[in-house]
């Protein structure tokens, strides 16, 4: 995605809304914190038609197979692609539309208490297909696990350097320059906080999706929690009772950027596109019924 010309009031990640309604005008000066705008939503995927899909997909024995994670992935910014008011955020008290549809996660090199953890972020382009997400996810995990260093942990390491007497000061001036996007890429090149969403795999480490607070830090609106796939009861058009593949997703999301009517049909989109994957092979922007 282009990047707008910069107006007056635009950030170098974003661009100020100027012709919205007044009451999300008001709203951000009456509740300037994210944190106190949460909006916790779950909801239940049936994974019948994603094992037949991943089966198919993975019969030609790739080098890095395709797997729920990478559907999660795409889902999540296509979505983000064809509903573009969940790619808003606030910050300093304005609502702004993001310059570009992006998923940040973490990668854990190692599955162990002692293993290290390194940043990954996917920056999509319209034109991308679970495809090429595939291969860019494969692409920064394979990164991620090598001893080379991402951009954000080595912002991160350079904390240690700071004397601590200095870092509630560096930490005033770091929060003052986040809520008026004057931090530096080279800073926050990494930071998960300043994506579209941060997506968590909790089913990785066997454990159940459940909420996750935002930050107000950042410009993140939103954050999606993966929980353990596993057999569950669903029902039938009979009343009788099937035990499918399923998994449970929860969303945590700044219920000042959109309203009710939108986050419904959000998520009817989301449940759509993770029930039926053979949509994800079409470009982010290619429109869907739902």
């Amino acid at each position: 995605m282009s990047e707008p010309k910069r107006r007056f009031g635009d950030r170098k990640d974003g661009t100020l809304l100027r012709d919205i309604d007044s009451m999300h005008l008001v709203m951000p000066l009456m509740y300037p914190n994210r944190c106190d705008n949460e909006a916790f939503l779950s909801e239940r995927i049936d994974l019948t038609n994603v094992n037949a899909w991943l089966e198919q997909k993975n019969s030609s024995n790739p080098e890095y197979k395709y797997n729920l994670f990478q559907i999660m992935v795409t889902a999540m910014l296509k979505v983000l692609t064809l509903r573009p008011k969940m790619n808003r955020f606030i910050a300093n008290c304005r609502m702004y539309q993001r310059n570009e549809v992006s998923a940040a996660f973490t990668i854990k090199k190692i599955f162990s208490d002692s293993g290290d953890e390194a940043l990954a972020v996917i920056r999509s382009k319209e034109t991308d297909t679970i495809d090429t997400i595939h291969q860019e996810i494969f692409r920064q995990v394979s990164l991620g696990r090598s001893e080379k260093v991402d951009a954000g942990t080595q912002s991160l390491n350079m904390m240690q350097l700071v004397p601590g007497f200095l870092l509630r000061f560096v930490g005033a001036v770091a929060r003052f320059l986040d809520r008026r996007g004057w931090m530096p890429r080279s800073v926050i090149a990494g930071d998960p906080y300043q994506s579209s969403v941060v997506i968590t795999n909790l089913g990785s480490i066997k454990l159940h999706a459940g909420y996750h607070h935002l930050t107000n830090w950042g410009t993140c609106s939103v954050f999606c929690v993966i929980g353990e796939a596993k057999k569950r009861p669903f029902h039938d058009e009979t009343g009788r009772v099937q035990m499918r593949d399923s998994l449970d997703i929860g969303l945590t999301i700044d219920e000042r950027i959109a309203d009710g009517y939108y986050y419904s049909k959000t998520i009817r989109l989301l449940k759509k596109l993770l029930e039926t994957p053979e949509l994800l092979e079409l470009p982010l922007n290619e429109k869907v019924e739902y």
